[in-house]
């Protein structure tokens, strides 16, 4: 055995007091990897997000093994828990249902106490749903953001939108199949209905699908075929926006504003990427007006 073979049996020893962040597949269970599989197998016991689904994963690689529930609404509780039997010497190998434990996943709060408490910690990677979408999207992929998923509160999800409406860097977002209209509707309202996304669903699966497109196209589509499978959103950066578009300003600048109604003016802005309420700022600009004037020049023709 050469030294560089020992340096590689070393590194694979299942070490114990150690917390192992093992990823899982997204799809395709041939993506477990050969590392992930040893740990599973060796160590002492296994932290699942979900264990009917972790056991099913099990099930199919002949793993048995002690299986101890993890999630959202224990963790305050458990993690104490497993943090002791690991502190104790026990090896744990933390799962979550798809990819990598900690991202927009409870173990985040474990790596934590386990950091606090001077607990080994160490990763086996493997499959990223984030990442693998990027790679897939035809978007810039060389500098992005990744927001997971957005708050269900609409209160909540409106501010988050607007504190990234003005990242240049690709956005990279998860959504549920029954949230996705509104989350695309809300994406259109603060970032424009021609921004430019990737919707990736099923990634490595039998019915995985990328449809690059438009938020606006998107929004249409979506009403003809409904949503199904889990979905990764690749949104077109700031950067890449306006490189690709023209000025707001410079297009409308020729315009005739008086033959626009008020309404049409705002959403000539909105048309080419402004929000609502930088459109409604623009067009009162255009007209000479202060925003909270034009504003009731809006309301009034409406009702009218």
């Amino acid at each position: 055995m050469t030294h560089q073979d020992d340096i590689f049996e070393e590194k694979n020893k299942i070490e114990p007091a150690t917390l192992y962040l093992v990823t899982t597949p997204i799809g395709n269970l041939a993506d477990l990897s050969e590392r992930g599989l040893k740990v599973l197998r060796e160590c002492d016991f296994i932290a699942a997000e979900d264990t009917r689904n972790t056991r099913r994963l099990l099930a199919h690689f002949d793993i048995h093994k002690e299986l101890v529930s993890y999630h959202e609404h224990n963790k305050a509780a458990k993690g104490d828990v497993l943090c002791d039997r690991i502190a104790a010497g026990e090896s744990c190998a933390l799962v979550t249902d798809a990819g990598m434990p900690g991202i927009s996943d409870p173990g985040e709060d474990l790596v934590k106490k386990c950091a606090e408490r001077k607990i080994s910690v160490t990763a086996v990677p493997g499959p990223c749903a984030a990442v693998t979408a990027l790679s897939l999207s035809a978007l810039a992929c060389g500098r992005f953001a990744f927001e997971g998923f957005l708050p269900q509160q609409s209160k909540e999800k409106k501010k988050r939108l607007e504190q990234i409406k003005g990242e240049v860097r690709t956005l990279i977002f998860y959504e549920a199949p029954h949230r996705l209209a509104q989350t695309l509707s809300d994406l259109a309202q603060t970032l424009g209905e021609n921004r430019r996304i990737s919707l990736c669903k099923e990634l490595t699966k039998l019915n995985e699908d990328i449809a690059r497109t438009t938020i606006g196209e998107a929004i249409s589509a979506l009403e003809i075929t409904p949503a199904r499978g889990e979905y990764v959103l690749i949104v077109e950066g700031l950067e890449e926006y306006q490189k690709r578009m023209p000025s707001p300003t410079s297009e409308v600048g020729e315009t005739d504003f008086s033959a626009l109604s008020p309404e049409e003016h705002v959403r000539l802005y909105e048309k080419r990427g402004l929000s609502h309420k930088d459109a409604l700022k623009a067009a009162a600009a255009d007209r000479g007006m202060t925003k909270s004037t034009f504003y009731r020049l809006l309301l009034d023709t409406k009702e009218e």
